[in-house]
């Protein structure tokens, strides 16, 4: 029997970095079980647009988006997540949709999503004073019931992470702050091997 997939998200820093298309290049074409969300809070459409148009078309399936949702279905992106920024799906859309929440009461009154991100399970790498708001006994309490293969880890999540994410019952894991430290192709290949030692 083939055990179940776990699911790893890649958010994209808030700030355009250098190298970052080649990054998420190689990310994806090293990673099968990998979907990247694009986040950019406070980008221009253009921007955006720009930052798409640089990847690889084979990867758009593979691409969800968080700001200016309504280029999805234009470029044929597989995914949006919509926020107070952007909250409305694209008219028409069937893609996937993705949410956010932040408390086990939020996650049980949004269940009409492909995934949700629960947040944050761990103290947080790139938001400095943002800490975990579950405790262990919450979690194992949540699972199976609240906490399935719908949902999705965020918040100081690395790969060593990943054992104890699948005991609480998550679907996959959300990673951000661990991945960009190093935006090197070699940088981005080890934050590879690592995620396929612990999946």
């Amino acid at each position: 029997m083939d055990r179940p997939v776990f699911h790893i998200v890649v958010i994209t820093p808030p700030q355009f970095l250098p190298g970052e298309v080649e990054a998420l290049a190689v990310l994806l074409g090293g990673l099968d079980c990998c979907r990247v969300h694009l986040r950019k809070p406070g980008s221009a459409e253009l921007q955006m647009r720009g930052l798409v148009e640089a990847l690889p078309e084979e990867f758009r399936p593979r691409i969800t988006l968080q700001d200016h949702l309504c280029l999805a279905p234009e470029y044929g992106l597989g995914g949006v997540h919509p926020t107070s920024r952007f909250p409305d799906v694209p008219e028409g859309w069937s893609g996937l949709v993705s949410r956010s929440c932040h408390s086990l009461e939020e996650l049980a009154a949004c269940r009409d999503a492909d995934y949700l991100f629960l947040s944050p399970i761990f103290d947080s790498i790139s938001k400095k004073g943002y800490m975990s708001s579950f405790t262990d006994p919450q979690l194992r309490a949540a699972t199976g019931t609240l906490i399935d293969s719908h949902v999705y880890a965020l918040g100081g999540v690395r790969p060593e992470h990943f054992p104890l994410l699948k005991e609480y019952g998550f679907g996959g894991a959300a990673l951000l702050g661990h991945v960009w430290r190093d935006c090197s192709p070699e940088g981005i290949r080890r934050v590879i091997d690592e995620i396929v030692r612990y999946i």
